[in-house]
């Protein structure tokens, strides 16, 4: 009889703090939303996404790849939430920025704090070598005043902007409302995939799918789901966003190095 006692006050214990996990979920939720990032899942086509808009007038989405004293890539979002940590910031957001190339280092333009580390790249490669040469590819851009923009390569090299950050990656998945013609609705080239958006000038939207989904699947999601006219896509296999505390997209074992990271930092709480 004690055994059985002592199992159901394990299970009454469990059952409640279940209940207060439950309860505070809306609560963190609604913190999030008053720092200015929003989240939720969206299923499409049978495929579950991850979808965080970030609101530019509330939240301080930046732009990390190297420690700026010790010149070492922080590769991870945990590596960047630690060192976050170490400096008084929480992190709230965070999700991988565009391709890169086999040295580690961004394969086009990459722009942190208004410092061009990568130059725009205007190649016209080979689509056989690479998501990056599937033209057009395109850039993901904030400039100082809080506008959001994504644009293709040949558009954001005509508009001679000077980016607070940016991030230059391909294939362009929507462009004016239009899905890349390079993607086919049968392709069998399925993979974990992200990619972003700006539904609006103070908006930037980053998706991510939660299990391997192809490129006209993915580009049709945001056209046709979350309105977006001009989407760029970021990377694929390896893509991740971090937000609530939570990890979403490509499962742990499949997750490399990133040469670059956008995230949402607040000041730390006083413990």
């Amino acid at each position: 009889m004690k055994s059985a006692h002592s199992a159901s006050t394990k299970f009454g214990t469990l059952a409640r703090c279940l209940l207060v996990l439950v309860a505070l979920a809306p609560l963190v939720a609604c913190s999030q939303a008053s720092q200015g990032i929003a989240s939720h899942d969206v299923v499409y086509d049978n495929i579950h996404f991850h979808v965080v808009t970030i609101d530019l007038a509330k939240a301080n989405l930046s732009l990390h790849w190297r420690d700026p004293v010790t010149g070492t890539p922080y590769s991870s979002i945990h590596a960047l939430k630690t060192w976050g940590a170490a400096h008084g910031k929480t992190l709230l957001f965070a999700a991988n920025a565009g391709i890169y190339d086999a040295h580690g280092e961004p394969l086009g333009l990459y722009v942190e704090n208004g410092k061009v580390m990568k130059p725009l790249n205007t190649a016209h490669g080979n689509p056989a070598a690479g998501n990056f040469s599937l033209l057009p590819n395109g850039v993901f851009a904030i400039d100082a005043n809080g506008h959001a923009s994504v644009q293709t390569t040949t558009d954001f090299a005509a508009a001679h902007a000077s980016p607070r950050i940016a991030t230059q990656s391909g294939p362009m998945l929507v462009i004016d409302g239009k899905l890349n013609p390079h993607f086919e609705a049968a392709s069998d080239s399925s993979k974990w995939r992200s990619g972003v958006c700006t539904p609006t000038p103070g908006k930037a939207m980053f998706v991510v799918s939660t299990a391997p989904v192809n490129f006209h699947t993915f580009a049709t999601l945001f056209r046709d789901k979350l309105g977006c006219r001009n989407a760029l896509y970021l990377d694929g296999t390896l893509s991740q966003i971090y937000v609530g505390g939570d990890y979403y997209g490509a499962p742990a074992f499949m997750v490399k190095p990133y040469a670059g990271i956008f995230a949402v930092f607040v000041p730390a709480s006083p413990s």
